[in-house]
This record gives C-alpha cells, structure tokens and sequence, in this order.
C-alpha cells in the first residue's frame, strides 16, 4: 500500500502544471469531449508508466543494492531540481483528430508522457518498491487524478492553483526521498 499511496502522491503533485497537463487542457479545448480524451489519458498512462516500471524493475535486478541506493537517490534529488524548472508546450503540438479523439489522445499522451518527469519518477518508483503493479497503478492514479479536473474544470481553475507552492511541494518530497534513500532508508526494498 506504501508504493501505491507514495507513487500517487509524487505524480499527482508532479503533472500539476506538467506538459502533459497543459496538453490534456489543449486536448480539452480542442476537441471538448471529455470521455474520450480521460480514456485516451488512461490508456496512455497504463502503456507508458507499465513501460517505465518495467525499467525501473530491470534496473533493480541489473545494479547490486549499494550502487542502486546511490543511482536512486541521486536520481529522487535531481527530480527534485526537476519539478521546479516549470513546463511548456506548443501551440502547434496539438494533436489532429484524423482517427478520433481517443486515438489522438492515446498517441499525443503516450508521446508526450515519453522521458516527462512522471515517467522519470516512475521507473525510479518501481526501481525503489518491489510491487511493480502497485507503483504502475499508483502513478497512474496520480496522473488521472491531476489530468481529469484538467479535462473537465479546464485551465480557469489550473490558474487558480499556486503552481510553484505545489512544485515546491513535489520538489520537498523527491528532495526527501532522496536523502533518506542515500541514508539507507528502505534498504529493504534494494535488497
């Protein structure tokens, strides 16, 4: 239950604000069909972050406990460092609707979501807790929880939301992570 809820929390507060949010916004404005574009997310997501766990889980069994303790906690800090560079995206990436909405939506999100901080935190997740189904669902979870309001509320209410206190906040998480993870804490699970 650890990795779940700890995998839900990163990625929630890391897409708040994250490309892939303002293209869920874009997807949003665009097309103004919900219900395809949150499956379209979702079933992104599942591809993408089973993918990136899948890494996260190889990386585990590749590296020897001690040198992945270092590679994972550096790697938690730099995310750290990451979530506060805040993201962009292009007017002219929106995706075009040529084989529906839910397919533009699953092929613009499964690209867009390629080397995002999410899926970075992902494969460091899933390298971290030896339950690779509790981290995929968690970090999927997290996505959808931070992108359906996006689809539904629209970016009026992102405005709303003081994007550098909540990136601060993901920051301050992976910033611990980091240091209790070079501390030794969890050695449990790299072993």
């Amino acid at each position: 239950m650890e990795a779940f809820l700890i995998s839900t929390g990163i990625v929630a507060l890391a897409e708040i604000g994250d490309k892939t949010q303002l293209l869920a916004f874009c997807l949003a404005a665009q097309f103004r069909r919900p219900v395809p574009i949150v499956l379209g997310i979702f079933t992104a997501t599942i591809f993408n972050h089973a993918f990136a766990g899948a890494a996260g889980s190889l990386i585990t069994g590749l590296l020897g406990p001690d040198v992945l303790r270092w590679v994972l906690g550096i790697s938690f800090i730099a995310m750290a460092g990451w979530m506060l560079i805040p993201d962009e995206i292009d007017e002219d990436d929106q995706p075009a609707a040529k084989y529906g909405v839910f397919a533009a939506t699953v092929m613009a999100f499964f690209l867009a979501e390629m080397g995002d901080k999410t899926q970075i935190a992902t494969v460091a997740l899933a390298a971290r807790f030896d339950s690779l189904a509790a981290v995929v669902a968690g970090t999927t979870f997290g996505m959808m929880l931070a992108n359906v309001p996006a689809v539904y509320l629209g970016k009026g209410v992102a405005d709303r939301i003081p994007l550098k206190l909540v990136h601060g906040i993901a920051a301050m998480i992976f910033a611990v992570l980091g240091v209790a993870t070079l501390l030794g804490a969890g050695d449990r699970w790299l072993r």
